[in-house]
């Protein structure tokens, strides 16, 4: 009698006729990120002072402010900042109250971390940080990815960025296929500015709609040494097949170092 393959929650099973053959394998399970932080990396961290399998975990203010740096399997350089208490992704209303951390400046400052998987300095305006919208994010714990852009994505900020100003626009052509709002924050550190209370407090109708947001965060250069980022937001838009995956704007290959 032939086996029958079904999906029981995120377990595949076996079944011949009504008897169960064998577990085979876990798909897609939506809290995998959230276990290796909760269960491995910050026990590990706290017994022995090492944060693996995770790069590295900061709980310096507890739990509840903590992160972690984990390396992504996806790619060489992808690294994830998630945090050490649990939040479900860019739609956790958490994220906007007054003093909540700034994950975004911790973000940034990670990316030491590609430059080292990557074994050599990257350029402030080859590096990009993402977040995705719970439409389109495959993990219900906030993760942010950070990695090199997409070499179409670069082109298009050095060719635009005068364009890019201190308030919320479209940015003049679609990034990677699909359109963002933009707007530039100078500065070279995020202490003062959060992305999620920039679009929520920026973007009409964002705050009542974060679900369906994305944001990437991409270093960029204003001249005249004038060095600061590039907000980008989307949102989805399910009847013309836009999911919001702003960490398309990444390249998990690094074409940008000639890869």
């Amino acid at each position: 009698m032939r086996c029958a393959a079904l999906v029981a929650g995120a377990i595949l099973l076996i079944v011949i006729g009504g008897g169960m053959c064998w577990w085979l394998h876990r798909i897609n399970h939506r809290d995998d990120l959230w276990h290796h932080v909760n269960d491995e990396c910050v026990p590990s961290q706290q017994a022995y002072g090492d944060p693996a399998p995770c790069a590295f975990v900061a709980l310096g203010q507890g739990i509840a402010r903590g992160f972690v740096i984990y390396k992504d399997q996806v790619g060489k350089t992808q690294f994830l900042l998630i945090p050490t208490r649990k939040i479900s992704g860019i739609d956790d209303p958490s994220l906007l109250l007054p003093g909540a951390p700034n994950y975004w400046a911790s973000a940034w400052q990670a990316r030491a971390y590609v430059e080292k998987a990557a074994w050599r300095a990257i350029p402030w305006d080859d590096i990009g940080l993402a977040i995705n919208s719970a439409v389109t994010r495959s993990q219900d714990q906030l993760h942010i990815h950070i990695d090199c852009i997409q070499p179409d994505v670069h082109a298009a900020l050095v060719k635009y960025i005068g364009n890019v100003g201190a308030i919320w626009a479209r940015f003049p052509v679609p990034l990677h296929g699909v359109p963002y709002l933009a707007r530039r924050i100078v500065a070279t550190d995020l202490a003062a500015e959060d992305p999620f209370k920039l679009l929520a407090t920026g973007v009409p109708g964002a705050a009542q709609d974060m679900r369906d947001q994305t944001l990437a965060l991409i270093g960029a250069d204003f001249g005249g040494g004038e060095k600061g980022f590039v907000l980008l937001a989307g949102r989805a838009d399910i009847a013309k097949l836009r999911f919001a995956h702003a960490a398309n704007l990444l390249d998990h290959s690094c074409k940008l170092l000639g890869y």
